[in-house]
């Protein structure tokens, strides 16, 4: 894959978080990371990636898992799950992060196993699944759409073929799990203030210690540390739409553009400027973070 201008490939750690403007469904990361870890978060769509060189070490509400070369690794959506580097050479790797409609799309279209379709492996060693992984990539770079588009969907039905199930259906809400829904909803509704843990549970009537076992037991996160998630996710919606920086970190609460810039390249993977700059229609990209 050719470099992007502007960007060494050759540092220690570089990334490149971008859409391909006919393929709407689907953003894409290449990068290499050595110091850089994900804290523990989450996607509403999949994570396929391809890793390329060195390790990937991915935690999961299963444990832990290496990814090395040739390696595809795959994660539904809404697992909270972390990353960072398995060995001191670091990892490189190419992401494909699908939407649940594209993925959606492909398993209908395969009449596999009823209800929601996910992976039942979080990493697999793959060689011929993890090239296709860099084909859609290629595609994309060379500004080819309907290439790209037709090489995730050949992936994507092969890699649920291989390694597909049908995700959990919701059961019967304890509680516990009742409470953590309403404390989510109470969250995301007052993002910019939001209250105490000791009064989140008094307006729920529950006891602080009980609402953030259930929450966690839920949502695999803490209360606070969904927040922080939750408003990285509303942020990129708001850089998606245009919104700088500095005014989408005042919409979703955080302090200031630093604590944004912060929280979003630990998530992302890639400071909010050079994100928005990705998304901007070509000759109307902003030139400062």
């Amino acid at each position: 894959m050719e470099a992007e201008p502007g960007l060494d490939r050759s540092a220690a750690e570089w990334a490149r978080h971008w859409r391909h403007a006919e393929l709407p469904g689907l953003d894409l990361l290449q990068a290499r990371y050595v110091r850089h870890t994900f804290p523990r978060h989450a996607h509403e769509g999949y994570v396929i990636a391809a890793v390329t060189g060195g390790i990937e070490d991915v935690g999961t509400p299963d444990g832990r898992v290496r990814a090395g070369p040739g390696s595809v690794v795959l994660i539904n959506p809404e697992v909270p799950h972390s990353a960072r580097a398995g060995g001191p050479e670091g990892w490189a790797y190419a992401t494909l992060y699908p939407s649940a409609r594209v993925v959606g799309e492909v398993a209908a279209d395969l009449a596999g196993p009823r209800g929601t379709a996910g992976f039942g492996e979080t990493a697999a060693h793959d060689p011929g699944l993890s090239r296709l992984v860099l084909g859609v990539h290629r595609a994309a770079e060379e500004g080819d759409g309907l290439a790209a588009d037709s090489v995730l969907r050949v992936l994507v039905a092969r890699l649920l073929r291989r390694y597909g199930t049908s995700l959990p259906q919701a059961g019967p809400r304890t509680a516990g799990a009742r409470d953590a829904l309403r404390a989510r909803a109470l969250l995301e509704e007052r993002m910019t203030e939001p209250p105490t843990l000791e009064a989140l549970a008094a307006e729920l009537t529950t006891s602080p210690f009980a609402l953030l076992r259930a929450f966690k037991k839920q949502y695999g996160l803490p209360p606070h540390a969904w927040l922080t998630d939750a408003r990285v996710r509303r942020a990129r919606r708001l850089l998606d739409a245009g919104v700088t920086p500095a005014d989408a970190a005042v919409r979703v609460g955080f302090a200031d553009q630093p604590h944004l810039n912060r929280h979003f390249t630990r998530i992302v993977g890639v400071p909010p400027g050079a994100y928005r700059r990705e998304r901007a229609p070509a000759g109307t990209r902003p030139s400062a973070d």
